[in-house]
């Protein structure tokens, strides 16, 4: 049997770090070089492309993918990391809020915007990661990023909660794009629930689970990864 090398689609369960996956991977089937194409946040679940050997090379070029999610968020509650893991720093009034003024403000934000990065982040400032400085209570200026928001669609709500589905350039914070919808309906909004669907032409459907990993022969292994090659429409989702 060759080299492990090429791409392998993994869907990361929640509480993992995209960090952990990689290590998992390389410690099971003995892979010296494990990387990813684009993390996703401990509580966030789904497609976490994985890139072993020589396919690593190509970090930069496969992150660059456009992002497709399904979620859910909670009106009325601001945290500290825009999610419900966070510190709760305020509550507000949300019943009447309806599925037409959420639809109105998701409208707001569709196209090119530019988004201010969340201070739990593991962006760096003065070489010091964001969340590291969060901890200690300290907020430093974030530099606005230019991102696009293809598609933000609303499937349901129920009470305080609601579920969502999105289509999103690399680089979106979905946590700060609901925090930021949450402070323009005025009654604050946190992520609840999140899942990458899609990263690029990398969908969940094709996807192996940690648990199938842990039983799953070198062969097996074999037989799920996919050639490094970028797709023509790598970076182009949107275009479907």
């Amino acid at each position: 049997m060759g080299a492990m090398e090429g791409i392998l689609i993994v869907d990361k369960p929640a509480g993992w770090t995209s960090h952990d996956v990689c290590a998992f991977v390389r410690k099971q089937f003995k892979i010296k070089k494990v990387g990813h194409a684009g993390t996703l946040d401990p509580m966030a679940t789904g497609v976490l492309v994985l890139l072993l050997g020589s396919a690593t090379k190509q970090s930069q070029q496969l992150s660059a993918s456009d992002k497709e999610y399904a979620g859910n968020f909670e009106l009325g509650v601001k945290t500290d990391s825009h999610d419900r893991t966070g510190k709760i720093l305020e509550q507000a009034p949300w019943e009447d809020i309806t599925c037409e003024k959420i639809l109105e403000g998701m409208e707001k934000f569709k196209g090119e915007i530019l988004q201010e990065p969340p201070m739990v982040s593991a962006l760096k400032h003065q070489g010091v990661r964001l969340y590291e400085l969060a901890r200690k209570g300290l907020s430093v200026p974030r530099e606005k990023r230019p991102i696009t928001i293809y598609r933000w669609d609303l499937l349901k709500k129920e009470g305080r909660s609601v579920e969502f589905s999105c289509r999103v350039s690399k680089g979106t914070y979905l946590r700060t794009l609901v925090h930021d919808l949450g402070e323009w309906l005025g009654c604050f909004a946190v992520l609840s629930a999140l899942k990458r669907t899609a990263s690029g032409p990398y969908v969940i459907e094709n996807s192996v689970t940690v648990d199938a990993l842990r039983t799953m022969t070198p062969e097996a292994l074999q037989k799920r990864i996919v050639p490094a090659a970028l797709p023509a429409n790598h970076a182009n989702l949107h275009a479907r």
